[in-house]
């Protein structure tokens, strides 16, 4: 298993409830595919973008910190890409090869 950060920019404006079902539906691929979480919260609240995003010109930042075979994080991106209420996501490895 490899270390990984997730980061996500939302849509700004989710209410707190909308907000916590997007978490659940971050999380819930991670632990089918046997990973583990460590981190999992709202990075910002609202932040300006430097450039706008799908016409949004500030966003909600996600953070999750997991651990999970390498080969489920095409499965990963492919499941979050399919959430409107992401704009957009970056996923990076906290290991080096």
């Amino acid at each position: 298993m490899r270390k990984y950060e997730a980061m996500f920019i939302l849509k700004p404006d989710l209410k707190e409830d909308e907000i916590s079902s997007i978490a659940k539906h971050i999380t819930e691929p991670i632990v089918k595919n046997q990973g583990t979480i460590s981190i999992n919260e709202v990075w910002s609240p609202k932040r300006r973008l430097c450039f706008p995003i799908k016409k949004y010109k500030d966003g909600i930042y996600y953070r999750v910190n997991f651990s999970i075979e390498p080969k489920a994080i095409e499965i990963l991106r492919q499941n979050y890409h399919l959430n409107e209420n992401i704009l957009r996501l970056l996923i990076s490895s906290l290991e080096s090869n």
